[in-house]
């Protein structure tokens, strides 16, 4: 790709609207918004642009005569989103004026923009790095509030200044290392093993934290799936109405009439939330029921966090305490007693109590499922504590707060506290981390087994690697174009 040429593309979202942005950034920015555009003037056309002045100008056809009227602004390298001279021109939302006022640029001389090359062009030219033109990604394609502000601290450079004190103290002790080898005969001190390792144990750990804090940023970027199950007639899609706020469920009194996975999306204090209602399990009647009861096992499977609903009004019979046996290895599991507007005779305590003599731990599978559907549970979040139970009423919608915020905080625990926003959030950043942890970690096998410390300097090279690719300071042009091709073309 040709970064040396001028640009052009429509910086506003496809449609009509009453405003169209259409963006020039290159060397000749300025003779091709003068050769397009002119001054609405009897003597003089000629359009005269200063740095971060708006001009009135208008855009004429090939034959002189008015198609639409303009503000164009002028921003002087290097003070621009992309570093470079960057022309914007701002008339009416038409596409056809768009279109036409594009089509005029590349007429004048101008290249049309690949996808998110403007961001491409102000990551070359030292404007921000990698995981700063990622943010600008997530900030467009943000879906919440939340997701916005995560995504614009992000955009100030919150991951790389996490990531900064450990790539500093992995070059540290890479460079103590050169001196010790390449200055021996001076009387360099060498560094003893345990000094070597004293240094890599925190550099190991900060790393570690910020590889697990994908978790919570692919939550924020992805949203949660959150499957309700439970026996028929135990208030499953009454609760899921509840939750939505909306009548989305079918709830009458005869058991077994929810069928099929029915599923909503919701916004919860700024995190998308997926809820599943899923089939009443019990010993099925029919075949329909059999398939919507292997679905509802398998929609807990793939949830992030599973709701088991058990009716409060009655002692746990033996189809819930073969659920909570299932269910409890997922190891992300809230109970959830149903009714508590009825006198109660099932118990916080005596829920705790059956869990307890399962004797499971979320590392041991269990089958979800039966038959040639038969799954495993493969999920083993840390650490690991005992289910939280709530008492609700989705009848009389008691305790429904309650559970919104266990929800997240069984789910979620970074958010509930105080909510930072240095986390890892996309495959990419901690793919890479995880690659530095793992020649890290042979770094220690190396220093263990004694070899000479060029060996060692070998594997502190590949961890630092990777951390220099996450920002973009060591990139490959394959890498490039596969991030910013996700971008929209005027981005």
């Amino acid at each position: 790709m040709n970064t040396d040429d001028t640009i052009v593309a429509i910086a506003t979202p496809g449609g009509r609207g009453g405003i169209g942005v259409v963006r020039l950034s290159g060397p000749d920015v300025l003779r091709i918004a003068q050769q397009v555009l002119r001054r609405p003037s009897d003597v003089d056309h000629q359009l005269d642009l200063k740095p971060w002045r708006v001009r009135y100008a208008e855009l004429p056809d090939a034959e002189g005569k008015v198609m639409d009227r303009a503000l164009v602004t002028y921003f002087r390298q290097p003070h621009s989103y992309t570093a470079e001279d960057v022309v914007e021109i701002s008339c009416h939302g038409s596409p056809v004026v768009l279109q036409f006022l594009v089509g005029r640029c590349l007429w004048a001389g101008a290249r049309l923009a690949e996808p998110g090359e403007f961001t491409l062009r102000a990551f070359l030219n030292g404007r921000m790095d990698l995981t700063q033109a990622e943010a600008v990604r997530d900030l467009i394609q943000a879906q919440t509030l939340y997701q916005a502000k995560v995504a614009a601290q992000q955009m100030e450079g919150a991951v790389s200044h996490r990531m900064a004190p450990f790539k500093k103290q992995l070059v540290d002790l890479i460079s103590l290392l050169e001196a010790g080898i390449d200055f021996a005969e001076d009387d360099v001190s060498v560094l003893a093993a345990t000094e070597i390792e004293s240094r890599l144990a925190p550099i190991e750990q900060g790393l570690e934290e910020l590889a697990e804090s994908f978790r919570t940023g692919k939550i924020i970027q992805q949203g949660l799936t959150l499957a309700i199950l439970g026996r028929p007639n135990v208030g499953k899609s009454s609760l899921f109405n509840c939750l939505l706020e909306q009548d989305r469920a079918i709830v009458t009194a005869t058991p077994g009439t929810t069928r099929d996975l029915v599923s909503e999306t919701v916004e919860m204090e700024g995190v998308p939330l997926r809820f599943v209602d899923t089939a009443g399990i019990r010993q099925a009647f029919d075949e329909a029921e059999s398939i919507g009861i292997r679905k509802s096992y398998e929609a807990a499977a793939d949830s992030d966090l599973a709701l088991l609903v058990l009716n409060g009004a009655e002692d746990l019979t033996a189809e819930d305490r073969d659920l909570l046996a299932r269910l409890h290895p997922l190891g992300k599991l809230l109970l959830v007693v149903n009714k508590c507007d009825l006198p109660l005779r099932l118990s916080r305590e005596q829920l705790i109590e059956e869990v307890r003599k399962l004797g499971l731990e979320p590392s041991e599978p269990r089958a979800l499922a039966s038959g040639p559907l038969e799954r495993e549970v493969v999920k083993q979040p840390e650490p690991y504590r005992e289910p939280p139970t709530l008492l609700v009423s989705a009848l009389e919608r008691k305790g429904i707060e309650e559970l919104r915020r266990a929800i997240l905080e069984t789910a979620l625990p970074a958010l509930a506290g105080e909510r930072e926003s240095q986390f890892l959030t996309n495959v990419r950043q901690e793919r890479l981390v995880r690659e530095s942890l793992e020649a890290l970690a042979a770094a220690r096998r190396t220093l263990l087994d004694g070899v000479p410390h060029e060996m060692l300097l070998l594997d502190l090279y590949n961890a630092l690697r990777p951390l220099d690719a996450i920002t973009g300071e060591t990139t490959v042009e394959d890498i490039l174009t596969n991030i910013f091709s996700t971008f929209c073309i005027g981005k």
